[in-house]
């Protein structure tokens, strides 16, 4: 948030609400959590939010100015959990993959709200130290600037585009869920061979269709990097 945008410390609430608590930014970001998780973006108010919280829904805006600016907080939080705990290990690629697959699981916890948190730049401290994080192992594989940000790019878009189809997966009813994956087994795998030669010889395997690609995508796309760093290290001999 540009400092002209900061929600100025004496709005701050330092009283208890209704509820007997001191709000923070902190408490706020996890109430809104907790109404997304369960209700989904669509049907989230900051009415909503302040019953939750026994306070006053203009209570928020003393945190937040407003309501696109708590919902950024709160992919920014998404971001956060994602990277706790990740340590670079020594073999940059593995980094990469590491750092994609927490991006990606870190929305699927949260599917409600990675309807918003996939799609935007939250320009907040943990979205910075990933990008920061991932660029960095980049270029230590030797690739400059432009292509480290490039393939950075690529990687995280590859890791949460996948994100954002599986959680709608996950935001579908359990029997439509369940339909679909049958289809591929009932419908397609059942297609006569004369009209569909393909889909009848593999048959078999067209369930796979119905899991993520998540990860065979991010194997491809580093197996590829690493290729391309290999090479540009041969040609500097």
């Amino acid at each position: 948030m540009a400092e002209s945008e900061r929600v100025p410390v004496e709005r701050k609430r330092r009283r208890p609400t209704s509820s007997g608590v001191v709000l923070s930014a902190d408490l706020i970001v996890d109430a809104a959590c907790e109404l997304i998780d369960a209700q989904g973006a669509q049907a989230f108010t900051v009415r909503k939010l302040g019953a939750a919280l026994g306070a006053d829904p203009s209570a928020v805006y003393r945190y937040f100015r407003n309501t696109e600016d708590l919902l950024l907080a709160l992919a920014d939080r998404l971001i956060g959990e994602s990277m706790a705990g990740f340590t670079p290990g020594g073999d940059w690629a593995a980094d990469l993959r590491d750092l994609a697959l927490r991006a990606y699981r870190s929305a699927l916890r949260h599917p409600q709200i990675a309807v918003f948190s996939t799609v935007r730049v939250t320009g907040r401290p943990h979205e910075q130290h990933a990008v920061d994080t991932g660029i960095g192992l980049l270029l230590r594989a030797g690739f400059d600037d432009a292509t480290a940000v490039r393939h950075y790019h690529t990687l995280v878009d590859t890791a949460l585009g996948h994100a954002a189809v599986d959680a709608g997966v996950l935001r579908l009813a359990p029997a439509q869920r369940a339909a679909d994956e049958q289809a591929w087994q009932d419908e397609y795998g059942n297609l006569p061979a004369e009209d569909y030669p393909s889909l009848h010889r593999v048959r078999e395997h067209l369930p796979l269709m119905g899991g993520s690609a998540v990860e065979p995508a991010l194997d491809l796309l580093i197996a590829a990097i690493r290729q391309e760093a290999a090479e540009r290290a041969r040609l500097r001999g």
